[in-house]
């Protein structure tokens, strides 16, 4: 009885906030919220003009910056191995390769985003 009365208040209330989601943003339109986001280029000018690569370079540096870094994530719990001295070894190996990569990319003008 209890789970039905659950399943019941759960699909009610998914219901009322689906309705409430569609209905709310209907009342309020204006110019600025009736365009469509463009990413930051101006949607009236032609689609053809040519933008930074630079943007894009930055971009993709900065997501591989942040994958290497997500695989420092398990850190904490890799210190409970018993093998402490390769663990501290990799770690400190793979902290070096980011450092060194990023002082690389900081000569090289690389972090840099305008021409």
């Amino acid at each position: 009885m209890n789970l039905m009365f659950a399943l019941t208040i759960n699909t009610l209330l998914t219901l009322f906030l689906m309705i409430i989601m569609f209905w709310l943003p209907q009342l309020s339109s204006y110019a600025e919220k009736a365009n469509p986001y463009e990413c930051g280029f101006d949607p009236l000018n032609p689609a053809r003009i040519p933008f930074s690569m630079k943007f894009f370079l930055v971009a993709i540096t900065f997501l591989l910056f942040d994958l290497e870094i997500a695989l420092l994530l398990p850190l904490p719990w890799a210190l409970q191995t018993t093998n402490i001295p390769a663990m501290a070894k990799s770690s400190i190996t793979l902290i070096t390769i980011l450092t060194l990569s990023l002082a690389y990319e900081w000569t090289q003008k690389g972090l840099d985003w305008t021409e």
